[in-house]
């Protein structure tokens, strides 16, 4: 399989990787502007700005959008994430110029139709109303806004009722103008691709767009932490809680991920065995280390009775200060496998190539080969994870969000004392 990049005179760049054997293609173009790059009064128009799209263009409806791809089977779909939003295909081979067609036209000749904005806000302010009632959903959007406090980093995707119920045709049309220049797309396919046509295919699209003066840089992000404790009557207390991790281009952020797989990866992880299988207090509980261009977080997360959270909370704290201690050789090997197994097994589906040409890109620049990750997943120490977890322990600075009936969780300082002990 290999990797092929080409780059735009105005600055739009594109990568594609070829699957031999594949008769389908995942297409997509991915732009470097997500919640972060939002204004206080923007919250949740990147989002929105993502619905919008399917709206309707110049040339089709939204019926029309969706059977074009739906008629030859295809499938389409976005998503928005605090860093980049992105607008994706997949198709069968002889189907990619289509795909590309209407990617290209939601792009650049969305409507903004005064009808279709009021639909759609509702639409998401239902989806909003969804994830409030989603207690395992709304926890870490506290959790986000606890770590990261008054900061575009710490605000919700979704944004607020009050900023969503405003947004205009002139808000959308502005956040497209000052964000979605040439030079902040990737446009990525993987599976059954033909690079020099969808290069090709590519100058002809949007080879015509004026590079756009570069947006303004985001405002760095600070884990501050802090504590939010929501009472309500549930049948479970929702316990999430955050540390400050690596940066994504930080040399020890595969040292964070094999310890928060060893930690909470999977049934054989130290707070699955500990906490669930010995203790019986929760039926979920996972970590995981999550990363952005200059901070990054190790979540942790549990479900437990009221009664029980005041145990789970203290044993999560008891497990994080051993693992500093006593990792073992025969746990960061695991971690390590179930990491590569992971990706490798992902990477077998042409929309996780293609996810991931977009996501180095953004990160690097370049997209290092597989051979090389693994390199660096490989070469992660027991020592690289104890002085990782070691870390963790010392470090003050922490989130806690608890929802549901928590007035026996412990408090932050207390579980802050206990790590640190």
């Amino acid at each position: 399989m290999t990797v092929r990049l080409h780059t735009l005179g105005n600055g739009f760049r594109i990568a594609t990787e070829e699957m031999p054997g594949l008769k389908s293609t995942s297409i997509g173009i991915w732009v470097n502007a997500g919640g972060r790059h939002e204004r206080a009064d923007q919250n949740g128009i990147a989002h929105f700005l993502e619905h919008m799209a399917f709206k309707g263009t110049k040339t089709r409806s939204a019926l029309q959008i969706a059977e074009a791809i739906e008629d030859v089977g295809g499938y389409i779909n976005a998503y928005t994430s605090r860093e980049m939003t992105a607008y994706y295909a997949r198709v069968l081979e002889d189907d990619v110029d289509l795909a590309l067609d209407v990617i290209s036209d939601i792009l650049l000749n969305p409507r903004f139709s005064a009808e279709e904005i009021e639909i759609e806000r509702g639409v998401i302010l239902q989806e909003i109303g969804q994830a409030l009632d989603t207690p395992d959903d709304i926890v870490f959007d506290w959790l986000q806004e606890t770590a990261y406090p008054g900061q575009a980093l710490g605000r919700t995707i979704l944004g607020p009722v009050e900023s969503v119920s405003g947004f205009s045709r002139e808000d959308l049309s502005g956040f497209v103008a000052e964000h979605y220049g040439p030079g902040q797309m990737i446009l990525c396919a993987a599976g059954a691709v033909d690079h020099d046509a969808i290069c090709r295919a590519a100058e002809r699209l949007f080879g015509h767009l004026a590079p756009v003066p570069a947006a303004k840089v985001c405002e760095p992000a600070t884990f501050t932490g802090g504590e939010r404790r929501v009472l309500k009557k549930l049948e479970q207390v929702h316990f999430a809680m955050a540390l400050e991790g690596p940066h994504y281009r930080d040399d020890r952020i595969y040292a964070a991920q094999v310890w928060a797989t060893a930690m909470g990866g999977g049934m054989s992880s130290r707070l699955f065995q500990e906490i669930r299988e010995v203790r019986g207090l929760c039926y979920t509980i996972f970590a995981q280390a999550g990363a952005y261009a200059d901070t990054g977080m190790v979540t942790l997360y549990a479900g437990t009775s009221g009664e029980q959270i005041g145990a789970l909370a203290e044993l999560t704290m008891d497990e994080i200060r051993r693992s500093a201690a006593d990792m073992t050789e025969a746990e960061v090997n695991r971690a390590r496998a179930q990491m590569k197994a992971g990706m490798l097994m992902g990477l077998e589906s042409p929309s996780h190539r293609a996810e991931r040409l977009a996501r180095m890109l953004a990160i690097w620049g370049r997209v290092p080969t597989i051979e090389e990750v693994i390199g660096r997943i490989d070469a992660v120490s027991t020592a690289d994870v104890a002085a990782f977890s070691g870390q963790l322990a010392t470090d003050q600075r922490m989130a806690l969000t608890l929802y549901g009936p928590a007035k026996r969780a412990p408090s932050l300082d207390a579980l802050r004392e206990r790590l640190a002990a």
